[in-house]
């Protein structure tokens, strides 16, 4: 087995300790900031993994319980395992005026048996004798609140606080019965709704929310930047994809390190990856970690001695016996264990141990196979980006088979690389600050609270600045369109990472960004980007839907061009504000900051270069050839797109592009304009 990788993503931590202050409530920072928005109707809450969302979801359902008139608070989570976030809660004792308590048979999620009684014969039963008690707090699955929906209307949960736990289940597609039960509740307007994710995208092309629905959400975000700043302990994050040759059991000790607190997720069994028989994969897991000794009755653990003496504690979650498994589960689950490093070394799983899924301690996050979507990737990448006391690092480690020249399915090889790719690109956004884009003019002035460097802020200059205090970037850009409506302003505010991931999710883009050699970078950076925010933003108008193209764009290549250079050994870069210094460098090196600057640089260059160091150029090439095989030279969609630029050229340099000009992007848009007037010509437009 042959394994070359792509390290995509490496940050270091300033280790403030912030994420973990309390205030006199004993709330942390990202719960304060959700608890000053309690009186919203509807409220939308991203979070990353253990910011503390489900304590926050307490703190405001109290709130609304005992001060805002509300009767009961409904928790839905995705899965049983995540409910036991939701348990109770001594809040008192650490300042708060009231603690939580869920009553054991209204928590659904836990097994029934004599410490958890159960209400009715069946979850839908609970939920009508809930609804009809005078207690204040349940918790059940997604799967539970649909049917009791289904089956007691939406008007049974007037005057409740309905709040959903991963939000990102939530879709507008037609066949998303939770999307649709959503909407309902909006529309009948007389229930609150707390909505709370880790990642508001999803891995399909659907939106979340309808946008008129999304609107009436007000928002809290509190960003990866901010949450691992501020931890205590965790100092360096590293994220990598590795493509690898011949069966991945035959050498995984490459990757497999047995001193790290590790989560194993094997490949689906229809996965390329897999060797399609589960069983025989976790036992071969077991093998390469060492020799098997037993099982430790009490938690169902499986012991391994290592070569080196050591004892691990195996749990393995892809045994096929229901109570075997389930043991393991509740043992993995034991509050009592919750701060006990020694409780498990590794766990491997197929399904579980991914969203919801709390192991402070896990160090590596050891994924074989491209999974389900780029959600699922953050998710478990999530696992191991905990804080606890004495872990330094983490991982995530993505295994993905290179395409093979002899395989029929190159097609879903070659997929597979663009997705990592895809994740890659979307995990370095989303640990990126938050941006605040302001356009440079003769007026621009320095922002309250901004360190512009040493030098201070210069007039002359796009100047970039940092508030330490917020963890925002401010970045002046020449040319830069601000938004006008109100909810444009929430997109470029709140939304353009759900934007971003669209983009690097959008195959032509993505496709000819790693391999078009005569791409032009405005063909995606304009024109494709332009599209996908047309089709995702239709009622807004066409400046409006350009301001936010600009924003996105400016995100995502700043982001590039920074990590890019804070990755460069020679660059002389603090550990603690490498980002902002490499986006102050990179604004030094080009002269000026603009958005014509941005949008003349391939946003995929970078990637390109990583994959070309990571995959024989034999494979590489035939990556190249696949994709080309299936890309046009420009449709009726991008013709049209490109003859609107076209209209909006001629406004601003009083000439029509030329199809011999110099410049390769006005030539593409009058090929684009000449396009447009021969598919109309042929009848390709209704």
């Amino acid at each position: 087995m042959n394994v070359t990788g792509i390290p995509s993503v490496s940050i270091t931590l300033s280790r403030t300790g912030a994420s973990a202050n309390a205030n006199a409530l004993g709330m942390r920072p990202m719960q304060e900031r959700a608890y000053q928005m309690r009186g919203e109707q509807y409220l939308l809450i991203k979070s990353p993994p253990a910011s503390g969302k489900s304590r926050a979801l307490m703190f405001i359902a109290l709130d609304k319980m005992h001060n805002q008139g509300l009767k009961q608070a409904i928790i839905v989570v995705p899965e049983r395992s995540i409910g036991s976030s939701f348990a109770d809660e001594p809040l008192t004792k650490f300042g708060f005026w009231a603690d939580w308590v869920v009553k054991p048979q209204w928590n659904l999620c836990n097994a029934p048996g004599a410490d958890n009684p159960r209400a009715a014969s069946t979850n839908v039963g609970a939920v009508k004798k809930f609804l009809a008690s005078g207690d204040g707090a349940m918790v059940c699955t997604h799967a539970t609140f649909r049917f009791a929906f289904e089956e007691l209307g939406v008007e049974a949960f007037d005057d409740r606080l309905i709040a959903v736990d991963e939000f990102h289940h939530v879709s507008v597609a037609e066949d998303n019965i939770l999307g649709n039960q959503v909407s309902q509740l909006i529309a009948h307007g007389k229930c609150h709704l707390v909505a709370m994710t880790g990642s508001y995208f999803r891995g399909d092309a659907a939106p979340v929310l309808h946008p008129e629905d999304e609107a009436k959400f007000q928002t809290v975000t509190y960003t990866y930047f901010e949450q691992l700043n501020g931890y205590q302990w965790l100092k360096t994050l590293n994220i990598g994809y590795f493509f690898y040759s011949g069966p991945y059991l035959d050498d995984l000790a490459n990757v497999l390190d047995s001193k790290l607190k590790t989560i194993v997720h094997i490949p689906n069994v229809n996965a390329r990856e897999s060797l399609k028989d589960k069983i025989k994969e976790a036992e071969g897991v077991m093998g390469i970690l060492g020799e098997w000794k037993g099982t430790d009755a009490a938690t169902g653990f499986q012991m391994i001695e290592t070569p080196d003496g050591r004892m691990l504690r195996v749990a393995d979650l892809v045994d096929d016996d229901a109570n075997r498994r389930l043991k393991v589960i509740e043992s993995l689950k034991n509050p009592a264990q919750k701060n006990n490093r020694d409780n498990v070394d590794v766990i491997i799983a197929l399904g579980m141990a991914k969203e919801g899924f709390d192991w402070i301690w896990c160090e590596h996050a050891l994924t074989i196979g491209y999974r389900a979507s780029l959600t699922e990737i953050v998710q478990i990448i999530g696992r191991a980006t905990r804080d606890a006391e004495g872990k330094a690092s983490a991982r995530f480690t993505n295994l993905i088979a290179e395409p093979d020249a002899a395989e029929d399915a190159v097609v879903s090889a070659v997929n597979d690389t663009l997705k990592a790719i895809a994740a890659s690109l979307l995990m370095e956004q989303v640990l990126a600050p938050r941006f605040n884009f302001t356009p440079k003019n003769q007026n621009s002035e320095p922002e309250a609270g901004f360190d512009y460097g040493p030098g201070g802020y210069d007039p002359k200059k796009t100047n970039v600045g940092y508030n330490e205090s917020t963890g925002e970037v401010h970045i002046e850009i020449k040319g830069l369109a601000l938004p006008e409506s109100q909810e444009a302003r929430r997109v470029c505010k709140e939304d353009l990472n759900e934007l971003i991931t669209s983009f690097v999710q959008d195959k032509p883009s993505i496709e000819r960004g790693l391999f078009d050699q005569e791409l032009v970078p405005q063909e995606i950076t304009q024109a494709r980007l332009g599209k996908i925010v047309r089709d995702r933003y239709p009622e807004m108008n066409e400046h409006d839907q350009e301001a936010i193209r600009q924003h996105a764009m400016a995100a995502l290549g700043i982001t590039q061009q920074a990590a890019k250079v804070a990755a460069n050994p020679d660059a002389e870069v603090k550990s603690n504000t490498a980002f902002v210094d490499g986006v102050r460098q990179f604004a030094m090196d080009v002269r000026e900051l603009s958005i014509d600057l941005i949008d003349s640089r391939n946003p995929f260059g970078s990637a390109y270069a990583i994959l070309a160091k990571s995959m024989n150029e034999e494979r590489l090439q035939q990556v190249a050839a696949a994709i080309a095989r299936r890309n046009s030279n420009i449709s009726p969609d991008e013709a049209k797109d490109l003859a609107q630029r076209a209209a909006r050229f001629r406004k601003e340099h009083g000439r029509l592009p030329s199809l011999t000009a110099a410049d390769a992007w006005e030539k593409r848009i009058a090929e684009g304009a000449a396009a447009f007037m021969r598919f109309r010509k042929e009848g390709r437009y209704v």
